[in-house]
């Protein structure tokens, strides 16, 4: 016997044909969905309801399912990835919400991430980003020295580690009022900066990944916080805080 509850609810979706054309809130209405389903879920259930009454579907970004590809990203009456904490936009459950209650969905706010279509954006400019010095050079001739035999000390590593769960996801930038992805450079410059392997190229990468996010139009940190509550990942501000040391340190090494 189900022992979820069923929901009707009220839907209020961004649709948009793409980044050139003006995009508007439609309204729809859902019924009986379970508490149990997720999200992504219920949008399923939704454009199977669309498809039947020949209408065009909602487009929506979507992958793992599992809260780690990132893919998920929506603006969720108000806040990026929904009202639950630390969790994607899969991840959320219809539990979250009242019967009755109408939903606001969006896709993600910034220049930066200009829409492809209703819920989907373009988020290459992470890509580029990363693309500009987000990697470690190595030779891989079969000369390279095990990771495992490069002592490093466990409360760097564990700091690595953490930046390293970043999953480019956007949230980030879609809460800050500045469209800051600060905490997306932060978490990447970091997870390189804290080990031996990342300090020869330290310098070349954060000033590359600096000015590459600059060029894309992300606006700067003004140190709000919204990035560090609405990471799906719980990444810090002590990973922004760190990227502008670095930056400090190359950006005067290099005058």
């Amino acid at each position: 016997m189900d022992s979820h509850k069923k929901l009707n609810l009220n839907l209020k979706i961004w649709r948009q044909k793409n980044a050139k054309t003006k995009g508007k809130f439609e309204l729809y209405k859902v019924s009986d969905i379970s508490t149990g389903a997720s999200f992504l879920e219920m949008l399923d259930i939704l454009n199977e309801q669309l498809i039947r009454e020949n209408k065009e579907p909602v487009a929506f970004d979507h992958d793992c399912r599992e809260g780690i590809c990132g893919m998920c990203s929506l603006y969720i009456n108000g806040r990026a990835h929904g009202p639950d904490t630390g969790i994607t936009t899969c991840q959320l459950h219809m539990r979250m919400f009242k019967d009755g209650e109408t939903i606001v969905i969006e896709p993600w706010r910034s220049i930066a991430f200009p829409v492809i279509k209703d819920l989907i954006t373009d988020r290459s400019a992470f890509d580029r980003i990363m693309a500009a010095g987000g990697f470690i050079s190595v030779n891989t001739s079969g000369n390279t020295l095990d990771a495992n035999a490069v002592a490093i000390p466990k409360d760097d590593a564990d700091k690595a580690m953490d930046a390293a769960a970043c999953i480019s996801c956007g949230a980030c930038v879609a809460c800050c009022p500045n469209g800051a992805a600060m905490l997306f450079v932060g978490a990447k410059v970091s997870h390189f900066a804290l080990l031996p392997q990342g300090r020869i190229e330290a310098k070349r990468r954060v000033l590359n990944m600096v000015k590459a996010m600059d060029e894309e139009g992300f606006g700067n940190c003004s140190v709000i916080g919204a990035c560090e509550v609405e990471c799906p990942k719980n990444i810090s501000l002590d990973n922004i805080a760190r990227m502008n040391r670095e930056y400090m340190s190359a950006w005067i090494s290099t005058e």
